[in-house]
């Protein structure tokens, strides 16, 4: 079963899950000194202005939280984000982190191949204490 927030991606000679559980994601915040929502607007910016550490932080926090021990997690991302041009690992830091924020927890595909969301099994609000008139 994949956890709340996870995603596989082929990345790194490899296929990898990548998950910014709520450990992650504070850490991340602290390591870019900005929210995830501030970064995630700050990489999708018409000019960007998220710093490389941005995205390798984002990487390497969603390999830790996928599972990986955080020494592999370091040395993959020297070697496929540090040492290598930037432009490819924009896309692979945006996903990472746009599935952190709409907390995707799904691996269920329609016919084409495509994710798709959950079946709700209820509202997921408070019920309501108002009474009826």
């Amino acid at each position: 079963m994949t956890r709340h927030g996870a995603i596989e991606l082929d990345w790194g000679g490899g296929t990898h899950t990548f998950r910014l559980g709520l450990a992650e994601i504070e850490e991340l915040e602290a390591a870019c000194d900005m929210s995830v929502f501030l970064l995630f607007a700050n990489m999708n910016a018409t000019t960007p202005s998220a710093r490389l550490k941005h995205y390798s932080e984002t990487i390497r926090l969603g390999l830790v939280g996928g599972g990986m021990k955080p020494v592999d997690a370091r040395l993959l991302v020297t070697r496929y984000v540090d040492d290598r041009p930037l432009h490819e690992s924009v896309a692979l830091a945006e996903a990472i982190l746009l599935a952190a924020l709409h907390r995707v927890h799904t691996t269920e595909t329609n016919d084409a191949g495509e994710q798709t969301a959950p079946k709700s099994e209820g509202s997921t609000s408070a019920p309501s204490t108002e009474t009826p008139s």
